[in-house]
């Protein structure tokens, strides 16, 4: 296992991460169990969850159940803000103090490594939500934060504030980055670069349609997570996407490789990129997400999976 620097910060974190999106609603209880050994078994580190994950915050407290003692080996991500089925949401200080309390307890640890601001809030100033985390921070119950699904300019706004009142800032953002979701590049990317901030790439397979599973003008696999969600499955398999998704598979299959070993490789080649968040269900899952980030790409493979994909 490869490991990064989280941004311009000196939290190392390993370059395959574990998304914890599928526990505590979508897997059992021992499905996890087994996911998460099988995790640590291969070096993985980075375990990142949200308050909003599972069943009435399953997640979070699944994972604390599970973790026990290991939970110092790792590095525990969460997130906050976005509307909780208790109805509590947002960025404001009352709210970032009792939802932290909250996600400790499910966790059941005395700190998370990075808390993550999982959506911006129209309704409080940043400087608030900043000063709040700051605060989080000296108490000790946050070591690193980070944003999650900003703009550009809000990230740059973020950051600005931070400087202005001598506050960290946030060490990385966490948003959606794949072969097929190359939007980030225009501008979020430059200003995480400027900010040395590192990105943390959620849905590197862009929803399973970089699985190789997915046939153009074939029924949808019984069971996937598209096949689940059509409006999402509508969104990626434009013909534009199929002629990318097509000529992605035969580059692969020229090389030996899979669509996945290309989807994770891809963005281990990326220097902004601390880690690849990717989901699990299965132990075996586990296993092909870590052997996939070992490919290094050439330069001009990098630059034929620009002709196609940009």
């Amino acid at each position: 296992m490869q490991f990064r620097n989280l941004g311009r910060s000196g939290l190392r974190v390993s370059l395959v991460g574990l998304g914890c999106n599928n526990f505590g609603g979508r897997i059992d209880d021992e499905a996890t169990r087994k996911v998460v050994n099988a995790a640590i078994e291969h070096g993985i580190t980075l375990f990142d969850t949200a308050d909003i994950y599972g069943e009435k915050a399953g997640s979070e407290r699944v994972l604390g159940e599970v973790l026990g003692a290991r939970r110092k080996d790792i590095v525990l991500a969460s997130k906050f803000g976005m509307k909780m089925f208790h109805g509590g949401q947002g960025g404001s200080r009352r709210y970032i103090m009792s939802a932290v309390e909250e996600s400790l307890t499910r966790l059941k640890t005395d700190w998370i490594d990075l808390y993550q601001f999982h959506t911006p809030d129209p309704l409080t100033p940043i400087d608030e939500t900043l000063r709040a985390l700051e605060d989080l921070v000296t108490q000790g119950k946050v070591r690193y934060t980070g944003c999650s699904n900003m703009p550009a300019w809000q990230v740059a706004d973020a950051q600005w504030t931070a400087r202005d009142l001598r506050l960290p800032g946030f060490a990385s953002a966490q948003d959606e980055y794949s072969l097929l979701k190359r939007g980030a590049e225009k501008d979020l990317i430059p200003a995480l670069k400027h900010y040395g901030m590192g990105l943390l790439p959620y849905f590197p397979l862009a929803n399973g349609a970089l699985t190789g599973k997915y046939k153009r003008n074939a029924p949808m696999p019984d069971g996937a997570r598209l096949t689940k969600l059509p409006e999402r499955a509508g969104q990626i398999f434009s013909d534009a996407n199929w002629a990318r998704i097509e000529a992605l598979t035969d580059f692969c299959e020229a090389r030996g490789r899979t669509p996945v070993e290309l989807a994770f490789s891809w963005l281990a080649a990326q220097p902004v990129v601390s880690s690849v968040i990717a989901g699990a269900t299965r132990p075996e899952q586990i296993a092909a997400n870590v052997k996939a980030a070992d490919w290094t790409l050439t330069a001009d493979e990098l630059a034929e999976i620009d002709r196609i994909t940009v």
